[in-house]
């Protein structure tokens, strides 16, 4: 054999060896069959970092010390899925590992307990967060001894997965620096006791998005701030009868992880509003942003630090926001503040247009009549799908339903429309126009007369 022949061998079985070396290990693809007849828990650890972002390494519980990726010095953060009927991995595993490696420079541990949250019957699966939760509480214990600081340990869990993640805060002694949940599973945690769920208490910050607590989630508050994205139910774009089938049982619920998605991407940019309920929130009555100044009212994402010490503060706080159907979710709000003079009593929704150039969007206040009489102050949330800036001209319809008889006239004394979403944006104002209900007025905006406020 010749002496290049030879070295081209050498070479071709030192890359087999590497390739062997450098196997990735990827996440449980269970069968039907598999989840028919159960599976028996066994929890796995697949590491990400900044450097194997697409090939995960399986980390032995024990002897993690070996695995050259893995510093305990850096921040790590578990990413803890919840009930898998199917068997299947979720969709979003490598969309969230290479969103958080985005944020800091961290190890992302995806906790696969894939085998025991695989099961048809899913009181097995509520069974084995106990157990998974056990499990990953020691290693985390082994981790400390090694050097790490449990401060700088983050549980994002989704689903059942929020409550694993509670109850490893809870056996750390809520010592855990942040718990992150995902529309936390409802049923068999409804109604228990706060040492038998997700709660505050769990770690020094708890942060929860709530989607779908009128099925598959958690109802009430969990968390040291909750998010309830239009308000917590039922989400826009998600079908509403059974006839579509998987996608009618699982949208809502599954909209909780692609929201946060979206937060880490930083394409949502979604703004929450501290509020008593989502009905007052509409009502445009929730849009202050005091107690958390110089900062904004709170935004979905990745880094709290901005809101976090005012929210321990001020104890549980619940926070609301609406979205739209799509991608990327996010609505631009304006209070808009309406003072008229009519004679006659008129009830009505009210229809906002805004253009700029050619670009028209819409928003239809209608979530309940409003009240137009002699100098009476009405505010209002409009929220609009797209965000068009500079806006030359606004149109305004107040319908009635007044569809017999004379249109009445409604004088508004002042018009002012204020950006809530970009504060540097300029207001918006109007004063003593003259319209009919149900026919639209356009008209161009104005400067605010602070004297005329």
């Amino acid at each position: 054999m010749g002496l290049w022949k030879f070295l081209g061998l050498v070479g071709f079985f030192t890359l087999c060896r590497a390739g062997q070396d450098n196997k990735c290990d990827n996440f449980s693809d269970l069968n039907f069959h598999e989840t028919f007849i159960g599976t028996n828990l066994y929890v796995r650890l697949l590491l990400y970092t900044r450097a194997n972002l697409d090939c995960g390494q399986e980390l032995p519980h024990h002897n993690f010390t070996k695995e050259l990726l893995f510093d305990v010095k850096k921040p790590t953060t578990f990413v803890i899925h919840g009930y898998r009927p199917t068997g299947a991995p979720p969709i979003w595993i490598n969309h969230i590992v290479h969103l958080l490696a985005a944020q800091v420079d961290m190890n992302i541990l995806v906790v696969d307990w894939n085998r025991g949250a695989a099961n048809l019957n899913y009181f097995i699966a509520v069974t084995n967060t106990r157990r998974t939760a056990i499990n990953i509480t020691g290693f985390i214990e082994r981790m400390r001894d090694e050097g790490a600081s449990l401060e700088s340990i983050h549980l994002i869990g989704v689903s059942l997965g929020a409550h694993v993640a509670g109850f490893i805060g809870a056996m750390l002694g809520g010592k855990i620096g942040r718990i992150t949940g995902l529309d936390p599973a409802g049923p068999m945690f409804a109604g228990v006791p706060p040492d038998e769920r997700l709660d505050p208490t769990d770690a020094q910050f708890v942060d929860v998005l709530h989607t779908d607590m009128n099925s598959f989630g958690l109802k009430g508050t969990h968390g040291h701030i909750d998010f309830y994205a239009n308000g917590g139910l039922d989400q826009p774009g998600c079908p509403k009868t059974i006839f579509s089938g998987k996608s009618y049982f699982v949208c809502d619920h599954q909209r909780a992880i692609f929201l946060y998605l979206c937060a880490l991407n930083h394409t949502c940019n979604i703004t929450a509003y501290p509020c008593s309920s989502y009905s007052d929130f509409l009502n445009g009555q929730c849009l202050q942003c005091e107690a958390f100044k110089p900062a904004s009212c709170p935004v979905l994402g990745y880094d709290m630090t901005p809101w976090k010490n005012t929210l321990l503060k001020l104890g549980q706080t619940r926070v609301y926001f609406s979205t739209s159907a799509d991608p990327p979710y996010r609505k631009t709000s304006y209070r808009v503040d309406i003072v008229t003079w009519n004679q006659y009593l008129r009830w009505g929704v009210v229809t906002l247009r805004l253009h700029s150039g050619k670009n028209v969007t819409e928003t239809r206040i209608d979530h309940k009549l409003l009240r137009f009489e002699q100098y009476t102050a009405t505010r209002m949330l409009a929220q609009f799908d797209e965000d068009l800036y500079p806006v030359q001209k606004i149109s305004l319809r107040i319908i009635t339903g007044n569809v017999i008889g004379p249109r009445y006239k409604l004088r508004l004394i002042r018009i002012r429309i204020t950006p809530l979403d970009q504060p540097d944006r300029p207001l918006m104002c109007r004063y003593d126009l003259i319209m009919e209900e149900n026919a639209e007025i356009t008209f161009k905006p104005l400067p605010c007369d602070e004297s005329r406020l």
